[in-house]
């Protein structure tokens, strides 16, 4: 005959509504942390050419001049070239960002030479003589 094995205690309530609310306290934070991480207050944009997506989604980026200059707008139907912001850049393509700008944001282009103040349209408003 085997001897009998003792019993296990019953674990109590308290050490299970500790449990929990460790792990609670723990999710709370990595919530924050993320979110924290996820506030960024400057974005990088490039300029494209969206006439140039190719089926992965990427597009051309074409010389920041291209999306401050209404030279290279076209007549009446906006503009091929547009910033795109908080993309992915690999080489001389761009994937993974929006021509959406961002509201509430520091944007620069990618090259820091441009502060960009207007977004999604290509052109850039400028008065004067």
């Amino acid at each position: 005959m085997k001897p009998a094995t003792p019993a296990k205690p019953p674990k109590s309530k308290a050490s299970k509504a500790i449990t929990l609310t460790i792990v609670g306290a723990v999710g709370v934070l990595m919530i924050g942390y993320c979110a924290a991480q996820m506030d960024d207050d400057d974005v990088v944009a490039d300029c494209v050419d969206t006439t140039t997506q190719l089926p992965d989604g990427s597009y051309a980026v074409v010389d920041d001049d291209y999306c401050d200059n209404t030279t290279y707008r076209s007549g009446g139907g906006g503009s091929a070239f547009l910033w795109y912001y908080a993309g992915t850049r690999v080489g001389a393509r761009v994937h993974r960002g929006s021509t959406i700008r961002p509201s509430n944001v520091n944007i620069t282009s990618r090259s820091g030479a441009k502060s960009i103040q207007r977004g999604g349209f290509g052109g850039r408003g400028s008065s004067g003589s």
